[in-house]
């Protein structure tokens, strides 16, 4: 089985940096004010992996 995308929605701090990165994968939930994985069964690894790089808080992380 792939890897998949995930992120611990209650830990995101909704500061858009995964959206600015990989727009195909990750979106701020305007309503919640969170960021949330809109394609879960992936995208470019590599910027799925810078997101999860560059995220402050760390909630970002793939799942086996």
């Amino acid at each position: 089985m792939a890897k998949r995308v995930n992120i611990k929605e209650d830990e995101c701090i909704g500061c858009g940096t995964c959206e600015e990165i990989c727009e195909e994968v990750f979106k701020l939930n305007e309503e919640t004010e969170k960021a949330e994985v809109i394609k879960p069964e992936g995208g470019p690894e590599d910027l799925i992996q810078e997101a999860i790089d560059s995220c402050p808080v760390e909630c970002i992380y793939w799942e086996e």
